[in-house]
């Protein structure tokens, strides 16, 4: 694509780790440890702490391209069915009884293209085949908006399909699981 053309501050922290293209900033945030940040908007703690997770690393590449006008990019949240088949989590959703739990995950799509940068071997054909819906979002939708959204989804799904957990549970089930992708 093009190397930055930015003066904006996350352009500016880029480049102080000498990193001074798109195609490079894509393969660094991939090779950033998975782990949630101290806070999930400060984007700019993702290369700051050296981890973050779906959102913030995505809402990191997200808000570079808008600084640097890389149109081309658009940041996605996709519902999918988190399950053993998709998501490395282990044991958490056999031992609630749960065949999946609706999962809110961020990602790319260049060009109409989806590219996850969640971690080394994250990869969107993983989950293409249980997306539920995916909606467009703005960076700084990553934190209470996504979250809301999320769970207003949850609360739908588990009233129509009579889920045996109330909403609480399977939040927990839910955290359960993504603690053990930190894990892995």
């Amino acid at each position: 694509m093009s190397n930055f053309n930015s003066d904006g501050t996350l352009t500016h922290l880029v480049r102080s780790k000498g990193i001074t293209s798109w195609e490079m900033l894509l393969e660094y945030i991939k090779n950033i440890p998975y782990g949630r940040n101290k806070n999930r908007e400060d984007f700019s703690l993702v290369l700051l702490e050296n981890k973050g997770t779906c959102s913030s690393k995505h809402a990191l590449a997200a808000a570079v391209a808008l600084e640097n006008k890389i149109s081309e990019v658009v940041l996605i949240v996709g519902l999918y069915k988190m399950n053993t088949q998709n998501t490395p989590i282990g044991t958490v959703l056999s031992e609630a009884g749960i065949a999946y739990i609706p999962e809110a995950h961020c990602y790319l799509k260049i060009n109409g293209i989806p590219t996850d940068l969640t971690s080394e071997n994250s990869s969107f054909e993983k989950i293409k085949n249980d997306l539920l819906e995916e909606i467009i979002i703005q960076p700084n939708q990553v934190g209470d908006y996504k979250v809301a959204y999320h769970k207003d989804f949850l609360k739908k799904w588990i009233s129509e399909t009579q889920q045996k957990h109330n909403f609480d549970e399977i939040w927990a089930i839910r955290e359960k699981c993504i603690q053990k992708l930190s894990e892995s």
